[in-house]
This record gives C-alpha cells, structure tokens and sequence, in this order.
C-alpha cells in the first residue's frame, strides 16, 4: 500500500511541474556555412570555423568552369544562400542555392546570355537510390551539387534555410 501511494504521489508531482522550454532555435550541430570545393568534389558543413561533416559530391557535366549562361550544365561559382527546400524533388530532396546574383545577372546580360538558375543541392533522381554513391563515379548533374539520398536526409537535417554556401573552383 506504502508503494502505491509513493507512486501516486510521485506521478502528481511529476504532473504538477511545469512543462520543459521548448527547443533552442539555433543548435551546436546545424550548420552556419557550407563549402563546396569542385576541385576535390566535396562538400562540408560548418560550424563557427568547425567542420561538422564532409561528403564527396557529384557536379555539373559541364565541367569545372563556372556557371556562365542557361544551359552550360556548370556549377556557378561565388556566395549565395540556402534559401528554401523542396522535399518533392524529382531528385528525392533539394535545397536552393540562391544563384543567380546580380553580378551574376549583370555579367549575362552583358554577354547577352540567360545566366539560368534551379541550382541545387540534391539526392538522387527518384527511384535510383539504389545507386547509393556510385553515382560519384562521374559528374552528370546539370549544374547541380548531387549527394546520395541518406546525405541528403542528413544535411536536410543539419543545414537551416538562410545559410550561406560559398563555392569555389
């Protein structure tokens, strides 16, 4: 009967307390920068200088050269943005890199070109993920910084809309 009861009252104390602070909105493990380095093919996500994560990549198949013009099948080069997702992806999830800039636009349009745009980072193409990291053995996006289907759920998780990436050669 004593067991009971202190059970009892353990559970209407427990009750009795106030509910716990919701979550930070800001955490030690998202990501405040992304680096992509073509050259190395690699992305990695950052922390205040730290490297949280590092994945290998696969580009555009329009070689290494920055994105100039609608089309080219190049990944652009510069800083930009993260600046929303698409979890309907026609290549399982994507988030947005914010190109073009306006010198981006500017450069185009003086060259008399569309500077294009849809760059992402993204899975791969809807039921291919068996492919799993073969799909690294050659460049085949259309300007696109690709990732397996499982990198893509973890940097979905680790890398909040607004983050910078910048991209190098």
């Amino acid at each position: 009967m004593r067991f009971a009861l202190a059970a009892a009252l353990g559970l209407l104390a427990t009750a009795a307390r106030p509910a716990a602070a919701p979550p930070p909105t800001t955490s030690p493990t998202l990501a405040d920068r992304v680096l992509v380095e073509k050259a190395h093919h690699r992305l990695s996500l950052l922390r205040q200088g730290q490297v949280l994560r590092v994945y290998r990549v696969a580009l555009g198949s329009g070689g290494l050269a920055p994105k100039r013009r609608q089309g080219d099948n190049r990944v652009p080069e510069g800083t930009y943005a993260l600046d929303s997702r698409n979890a309907g992806s026609a290549y399982h999830r994507a988030l947005h890199v914010s190109y073009p800039s306006a010198a981006d636009r500017a450069r185009a349009k003086a060259q008399g070109v569309d500077p294009g745009g849809d760059i992402m980072i993204h899975g791969l193409p809807n039921g291919y993920g068996w492919i799993g990291a073969g799909h690294r053995l050659h460049d085949w996006t259309r300007g696109c910084i690709a990732v397996t289907d499982t990198e893509i759920e973890e940097i979905w998780r680790l890398v909040p809309n607004g983050v910078t990436i910048e991209i190098r050669p």
